[in-house]
């Protein structure tokens, strides 16, 4: 356990400390058995879990943590309507308006941390509960740049807590079966993979409203807004357009990346890439005038990255959002969906092609006639008790544990995913990025039509240098990821 440091400011009464310090002894006590009675959960059996962001898929996330051996002993959220399912759901967990007071006040009184805030306040939430050595469960994406995502899979092992991402898919059959297919050898070598996704399904390529609105009473604003810049509230915001804002989101990529890459990225075995470049679909507010809002993410892209894989070979993966498909295989009869219909991911081999929707679901080999052909033995284990129940088990089994290195998206795993699902942002934004012209009249965008050379170990570009400002963001004042 890390000491505690002094902090006059947020100090509590001798009474205060003496009843939560009985409370920690009490819940780290391991009581045998026997001793307890038959049916008796020992407390060591039991995972206290913390939660920070608790409305949509935050209470979602923690009522999946409660059908197993998880008791939900805090709730934390900026937004008190958001709240007030969790808080009638589970009301012997007290409330918090401030993860950092929550943490402050309750470090001793739980053990884990479930984080699903919007993404430009995962890293900080989730880095302050590893300084705290909590265990941590983190929505995906896993953070909101590619810095934090190195430094949360940094800290994992540096404070040995156990982690995964809430990428559930990673936990499904159908990576398995992917990987149990490709590892047989039935599609060759893979040397191209096609992801796509109907999203977003919220504003994007638009200009940030004008007009102010009024905050309403339940919502700290000051506390969303977090590590993001200060602005006014504006409506149709919160709870759920934040994603095609820069400043909180990551877009649809952010959004559908994590469970639509993550197949490929597994089954692939693939790391950092070594270069991305991106073309953007376009909003035109005139004739021969395209808008300009580098605020809001574009309404579609296409990125292109390239993962060195064994033996001297590469990858490429094209990634497209906003309804754009790629071409249809040829295998693949002409009333056959592709993938889910608005998402999926297609791999194409030396020897034939697999597709899966989103998750890795409905995986089948092309053509769909060779799935009744085929039988590949079983050889990777699967996730019965699902994703959540999986991080469960191995936080209260601990660090090390053979259920820890069981976890289908621990941050070793988890953060180079996100950081390479997180390059093809940084691309996208490279396109908009402008610079005044030498005479005055109008912009250069010298970060369009060209490639972006990515030094992965070093999380650098090294032939566009105003891409780097995009690896790692500003917080506002107040605000430290701490490291």
């Amino acid at each position: 356990m890390m000491s505690e440091k002094k902090n006059e400011g947020n100090s509590v009464s001798r009474r205060s400390f003496l009843r939560n310090g009985a409370l920690a002894a009490a819940g780290f006590m391991i009581v045998p058995r026997h001793v307890l009675g038959r049916g008796f959960v020992a407390p060591s059996d039991r995972l206290r879990v913390a939660a920070v962001g608790v409305g949509g898929k935050g209470y979602g996330d923690i009522t999946s943590f409660a059908e197993g051996r998880a008791d939900i002993a805090f709730l934390c959220d900026v937004d008190k309507r958001r709240a007030a399912k969790a808080i009638t759901t589970f009301p012997k967990a007290k409330f918090y308006t401030d993860y950092r007071e929550m943490f402050e006040k309750e470090r001793k009184n739980f053990d884990a941390v479930s984080v699903s805030t919007p993404d430009h306040q995962h890293a900080v939430a989730a880095m302050a509960a590893m300084q705290l050595g909590k265990h941590v469960y983190v929505q995906k994406p896993l953070t909101h740049d590619i810095y934090e995502a190195r430094k949360l899979t940094e800290a994992a092992k540096k404070y040995k807590v156990v982690t995964q991402m809430g990428n559930q898919g990673a936990s499904g059959d159908g990576v398995r079966q992917l990987m149990e297919w490709y590892n047989a050898g039935l599609i060759g070598d893979v040397h191209t993979v096609y992801v796509w996704t109907d999203r977003p399904v919220w504003p994007q390529g638009v200009a940030w409203p004008q007009t102010n609105a009024t905050i309403p009473a339940e919502l700290n604003w000051d506390l969303w807004l977090g590590t993001a810049p200060k602005k006014n509230f504006v409506d149709n915001l919160v709870p759920f357009n934040w994603r095609g804002w820069w400043d909180y989101g990551t877009g649809a990529l952010g959004d559908m990346g994590c469970h639509l890459i993550e197949p490929p990225f597994r089954v692939l075995g693939l790391g950092y890439p070594s270069s991305v470049e991106a073309s953007v679909g376009s909003v035109y507010v005139g004739e021969f005038n395209r808008g300009y809002f580098p605020e809001s993410c574009p309404p579609s892209s296409h990125v292109t990255m390239k993962f060195p894989v064994k033996g001297g070979k590469e990858v490429t993966m094209h990634w497209m959002d906003g309804g754009i498909q790629p071409e249809r295989p040829e295998e693949l009869g002409p009333n056959e969906m592709m993938g889910d219909g608005g998402n999926g991911v297609i791999f194409v081999g030396t020897k034939g092609k697999m597709m899966c929707g989103t998750y890795g679901i409905n995986p089948r080999l092309l053509p769909t006639s060779r799935n009744a052909e085929v039988n590949v033995p079983q050889t990777i284990a699967r996730v019965p008790e699902g994703h959540y129940l999986q991080w469960v088990n191995a936080a209260i089994a601990g660090y090390n544990s053979k259920e820890a290195k069981s976890l289908s998206s621990p941050f070793d795993i988890a953060g180079p995913l996100t950081e390479s699902i997180l390059m093809g942002n940084l691309a996208i934004r490279s396109y908009d990025y402008r610079e005044a012209k030498i005479d005055g009249k109008g912009y250069n965008y010298p970060g369009r039509y060209i490639k972006l050379l990515w030094d992965g170990p070093n999380m650098k570009i090294t032939n566009f240098d105003p891409a780097n400002q995009f690896v790692k963001r500003t917080y506002r004042e107040g605000w430290s990821l701490g490291v």
